[in-house]
């Protein structure tokens, strides 16, 4: 017998888990001096954390996106957050006429009215190297019969430190199959053969974080240089079976 996957939680559940995200984040702010007079607000929606404000250094973005992402509940940690008095450059690809940020940079095959520029997600993209520090793809690596290109292509623009944030349907979830401009099926192990189980030479990637709610996989990626070890075991255990 092929046993039923596990429905995604209702909308009120959801709404309940993020209740109890934002008191767990306020109790940790709390006590924790490491986050006193950081400005970053972190708001839930639907067990995803959405960070926004101000830090002076990297290394203190890393910690408030390592310490959100340890809470139980959390699917994915989603960023637009300064560093050092510059704004982040933020990408959306494939936004079509929504984009996840108002002021992102919008990408498209097609033009939309969030379009700023239009592109074929499936070949180079139109950017130049470390010149972006976060990209959004949200529901669209589904839609590319090889995603792969487009994987490379976000770690040669990305700057260090840099986040792909993705997005897709769950391949268990009718959401996958439903539309049939989705030519992929994806699931969290999808991201572990992202980020391990490359051929050599290729871009390697280290998971800040994935998870599923039972309809949706989430990954945030960030590019791993040449002369960095890989993710260890104990790492990936936190998100791959």
């Amino acid at each position: 017998m092929v046993a039923l996957a596990q429905p995604p939680p209702s909308a009120d559940r959801l709404r309940a888990i993020d209740g109890f995200l934002a008191e767990a984040w306020a109790d940790q702010v709390r006590h924790d001096e490491r986050l006193r007079g950081l400005a970053v607000d972190v708001r839930f929606d639907r067990g995803v954390a959405h960070l926004t404000g101000a830090v002076a250094e990297p290394a203190e973005l890393r910690m408030v996106r390592d310490l959100v992402g340890r809470l139980a509940g959390v699917y994915g940690v989603w960023c637009r957050v300064g560093v050092g008095g510059r704004e982040p450059v933020v990408v959306d690809l494939g936004c079509g006429g929504q984009k996840q940020y108002p002021t992102n940079l919008g990408l498209d095959i097609f033009p939309a009215p969030g379009v700023d520029a239009v592109a074929d997600l499936s070949g180079s993209l139109p950017l130049a190297d470390d010149s972006v520090d976060v990209f959004f793809a949200v529901h669209i690596l589904e839609h590319l019969i090889d995603f792969l290109p487009l994987v490379d292509e976000c770690h040669r623009v990305l700057r260090p430190g840099g986040v792909l944030h993705v997005m897709s349907p769950w391949w268990g979830h009718v959401n996958a199959v439903a539309d049939p401009t989705h030519v992929r099926l994806l699931d969290v192990q999808t991201i572990k053969g992202i980020c391990g189980q490359r051929p050599p030479g290729t871009p390697r990637w280290y998971p800040l974080h994935a998870g599923c709610d039972g309809a949706s996989i989430f990954a945030d990626l960030t590019p791993l240089p040449p002369s960095e070890p890989p993710p260890s075991p104990s790492h990936l255990a936190r998100f791959f079976a």
